[in-house]
């Protein structure tokens, strides 16, 4: 009989955990404590609109490798879109200008030496001072390692870095940043092509990996949340025994070759896991959907600088809009939100800024860990005490902000402890 695997939590770290194990060959049980997969990863049809959205704007990177091996493990390689070359689109809300930077597609980054292709009004050597991220010290921000004030500062670097961590550059890990520079702007233009999911979170990440877990026979029970776990043997094979969930009569006993993956968020993970170190503090992010087309032409995913916002998504019908480290607007009623980001939007798209259309605004006021120093400390290990428990989440310590790379990443490594036997202790 094969070895079972219980992941607990089907977001896309347990997704990954999941899919990761049953190929491995383990009878995987994946248990879920809402009535739907995907976490912070998914989409839902929205009734207002009338339409399917996402619950957040997720942008993908072509050198995110771990994402891309979890896509075509699951048949849905072809489920992402975007530019064949990596440029980014920028558009200055104060000013109105807007400009396209077009990265070089090998590791010299010689667009910068391109007018056409780098921050208009910057030479070459405006770039150099930031070199210093991509080497930053643990515990130090951005702001400590980069002490710019300049128009590569504010027009490229901050935009991006901004929602890419979701925290500002002022309190943001520089390591986290340095770990995100170095596995896509370091490895070449071509490892940072932006892609978007094109018919939705869901229908890429989310539906693709149930498919396959139930054809190859995993057990999936959704609305079954986790209530603790336990423990038995000696200190020095202490495993874990039994997992209990809500609502079961009994606990579920684990067999001895049996191994569990927690892939809850960090709060949860906290409370079944006594004295377990994770991420305290978390950062909001707020996303506005406008029931819109754009303009023919216009790009799917536009940066946005010196606004509220900070990326424009532009998909069939839709305009999205992403609002990172959206704490201070938590409190702003929705059609305030609505209103103050559609202006912004407008201008963007060069559309008429009445009558505003049709909107909708979701809310995400966990969305992930914050990216700050202190954080970045608490941030546990895959491995645990036991031997046969292992943990996976974006909030894990992957080296990366919090993202879909950092969330695949840290499940198939999970997996990968429990059933890699030479990784045995």
């Amino acid at each position: 009989m094969s070895r079972r695997v219980f992941v607990v939590g089907a977001g896309v770290a347990g997704l990954a955990a999941a899919v990761e194990a049953q190929r491995r060959g383990a009878r995987v049980v994946l248990h879920e404590a809402a009535s739907h997969a995907g976490g912070r990863c998914r989409s839902f049809f929205d009734a207002k609109l009338g339409v399917t959205l996402d619950n957040g704007n997720h942008l993908l990177l072509s050198g995110n490798h771990s994402t891309m091996a979890y896509l075509r493990a699951i048949g849905a390689a072809e489920t992402l879109i975007g530019p064949t070359q990596p440029e980014y689109p920028f558009f200055d809300v104060t000013s109105g200008d807007a400009w396209t930077i077009r990265m070089s597609s090998g590791r010299l980054p010689r667009w910068i030496l391109d007018a056409d292709a780098r921050v208009p009004g910057t030479q070459p050597a405006d770039y150099l001072p930031i070199l210093p991220l991509f080497f930053a010290k643990p515990g130090r921000t951005i702001a400590e390692s980069v002490r710019r004030t300049d128009r590569v500062w504010n027009l490229l670097a901050r935009p991006l870095l901004r929602p890419m961590l979701n925290a500002d550059p002022s309190e943001a890990s520089a390591e986290l940043a340095a770990g995100l520079l170095r596995e896509t702007v370091a490895q070449g233009g071509q490892a940072c092509r932006p892609l978007v999911a094109r018919s939705g979170l869901s229908h890429a990440f989310v539906e693709p990996a149930l498919r396959l877990l139930q054809y190859g026979g995993a057990d999936i029970r959704l609305g079954s949340r986790v209530a603790g776990i336990g423990v038995s043997g000696t200190d020095s094979r202490e495993r874990v025994s039994s997992l209990a969930f809500e609502g079961a009569a009994e606990p579920v006993a684990l067999g001895p070759d049996d191994g569990v993956v927690l892939a809850v968020p960090p709060g949860a993970a906290r409370r079944v896991v006594p004295g377990l170190s994770a991420p305290q503090a978390s950062r909001a992010i707020i996303t506005v959907h406008f029931a819109a087309d754009a303009p023919t032409g216009f790009p799917p995913l536009t940066c946005i600088v010196n606004g509220m916002s900070d990326w424009i998504f532009a998909a069939d019908g839709r305009l999205s809009v992403t609002l990172a480290c959206a704490d201070a607007w938590l409190s702003t009623p929705h059609e305030e939100l609505a209103r103050l980001t559609w202006l912004e939007t407008a201008k963007a798209v060069r559309m008429p800024a009445v009558p505003m259309p049709p909107w909708q605004v979701v809310v995400e006021e966990h969305a992930t860990f914050a990216a700050v120093p202190a954080q970045e400390g608490l941030r546990p290990a895959t491995r645990t005490r036991w031997h046969n428990f292992t943990l996976a989440g974006d909030w894990t310590a992957t080296g990366l902000p919090a993202t879909i790379e950092g969330a695949i990443r840290s499940g198939q490594k999970a997996a990968d402890a429990l059933l890699n036997p030479s990784m045995e202790r």
